[in-house]
């Protein structure tokens, strides 16, 4: 007998097309007995040898002023700057994490401008240097974690995120904010190529609470390592919510818009038994294809030299934004 295969049952196509995230399974799942040809090994591994990094554009990134908050500064072990730039995932240039440094020259940012608008008293227009200027910047250490079970250790440079809000006087409508990322399909070969881009739907969108961007953790960053942000790590403007996983730190945002009922986010959009719209990190709570009870940190060295951890509920940031989630079921609500 013929078997119908129901529509739920189906794999998304973005989750079909993620050829990578099939390989950082292996790689952060914890299978020590995984073995892989010397072939193999020397294509899927050879970034972290210290020796094969990314060809990565030789672009002269500007010296930031900023200011070192005490109770932003850290002692926990940096993630080289070399692998927090050659790293990463922003499928808008492709989807192996070297694609990003790889490809991200093609995108132009001197004539950016980022909006705010929506339930909001004051909407604001501001252009690049406005951005880097407007606000008084710091650098602050955090944690970030993937949800694909690496993290590493980040010294930002940027503004909180609640300094641009309150200065657009949100109204008591306002409820949750909408976040957009730039669609250049012709500066961005993942938004031109379905294949390229992972099949999702562009531009990225992500979406947080208004209390969660209010929170004085929520980050807008505009540089790394006290330089100005390079293009694969989502220049000129990026969030950072260090107690949520990665892919809600949506980058190179051109649009921000405050509404009174929860936006819509691409990841959730994509496959949404997999993606919530919190994403709060938790150990608790495994996403279909990962455990999160560990992570990989991403430190100085190769491959073998890894750390595997155990992953803290809210990514270590728990006494400050637990409160934010009293009485809610973060199974439900992951």
């Amino acid at each position: 007998m013929k078997k119908i295969i129901r529509s739920s049952e189906i794999t998304p196509e973005s989750v079909f097309m993620m050829k990578r995230r099939n390989l950082l399974k292996l790689l952060g799942a914890g299978t020590a007995g995984l073995m892989v040809s010397p072939s193999v090994s020397a294509g899927l591994f050879s970034w972290f040898s210290g020796d094969d990094k990314p060809g990565v554009p030789e672009i002269i990134l500007k010296d930031l002023s900023y200011t070192k908050p005490e109770k932003y500064q850290s002692d926990l072990v940096l993630t080289p700057e070399d692998k927090v730039t050659g790293y990463n995932n922003f499928y808008e240039f492709g989807l192996n994490k070297s694609d990003p440094a790889e490809n991200a020259h093609t995108l132009k940012t001197d004539e950016w401008t980022l909006t705010v608008e929506g339930e909001v008293n004051r909407p604001l227009v501001l252009n690049a240097d406005e951005i880097r200027h407007k606000f008084q910047a710091e650098e602050r250490i955090y944690r970030m974690r993937c949800v694909e079970a690496w993290s590493m250790v980040i010294p930002w440079v940027g503004f909180p995120l609640r300094d641009l809000l309150l200065s657009a006087e949100p109204n008591s409508k306002a409820k949750y904010v909408a976040f957009e990322t730039v669609y250049a399909p012709e500066q961005m070969p993942g938004q031109k190529s379905r294949f390229t881009g992972g099949g999702l739907q562009y531009p990225y969108i992500e979406g947080l609470r208004l209390d969660e961007a209010l929170h004085p953790l929520t980050l807008m960053a505009t540089g790394v390592y006290g330089k100005e942000l390079p293009k694969q790590n989502g220049a000129p403007v990026r969030l950072v919510v260090p107690w949520k996983y990665g892919f809600k730190g949506i980058k190179s945002i051109v649009k921000i818009r405050l509404t009174e009922s929860e936006p819509p986010t691409t990841w959730n959009l994509s496959a949404p038994r997999e993606y919530g719209f919190y994403a709060n990190v938790n150990p608790q709570v495994d996403h279909p294809r990962w455990s999160q009870a560990t992570e990989r940190f991403i430190g100085s060295g190769g491959l073998g030299r890894t750390t595997r951890q155990p992953t803290l509920l809210f990514n270590g940031y728990a006494e400050d934004v637990a409160e934010l989630y009293k009485g809610m079921d973060l199974r439900r609500y992951f």
